[in-house]
């Protein structure tokens, strides 16, 4: 199982940086390769809500289930895809004092199996350690707008 973690600090506190990640509304807006993000049933959030996913790859559109398989109200949200794009991502909050948070981005996969797959594990690790990056950063920046800070945490 590949696995990657980055941590950074967000000029929100941790209410405001979870609420903005817990609405799925905004997933798309953050979330690397995600072009839809819709509830598949009557929940849509929290613990063992399943949505609908969209995922732009290269040239292609798969579609996707992800659940939310952890999840603890200002603490964390861990976010399971599975079919043909399979991993977790998981994003835990973390007060850091004078309206600020820690962002600490998880993501596990598997990596590719087979002679051709072993063959390409390291640009599978780079492509995504590169999404979480990307996923992250984005992240940190929308939860800063949403919040109306910059990234010093000033108000903008």
């Amino acid at each position: 199982m590949g696995h990657i973690k980055y941590a950074s600090d967000v000029g929100a506190p941790v209410e405001v940086a979870f609420s903005y990640t817990d609405n799925h509304l905004f997933v798309p807006d953050w979330m690397f390769g995600v072009a839809e993000f819709e509830p598949a049933g009557d929940v849509d959030r929290g613990l063992g809500a399943v949505y609908d996913t969209t995922a732009k790859v290269a040239l292609w559109h798969l579609g996707t289930a992800c659940e939310i398989t952890e999840y603890r109200r200002n603490v964390v949200i861990g976010y399971t895809l599975r079919g043909r794009l399979s991993g977790t991502l998981t994003l835990r909050f973390d007060p850091l004092g004078y309206g600020r948070s820690v962002l600490t981005s998880e993501a596990e996969y598997a990596p590719p199996r087979g002679v051709l797959g072993r063959l390409c594990s390291g640009l599978v690790d780079s492509a995504v350690r590169k999404a979480l990056r990307r996923t992250e950063s984005q992240l940190r920046r929308e939860i800063e707008e949403f919040h109306g800070t910059d990234l010093v945490g000033r108000i903008a």
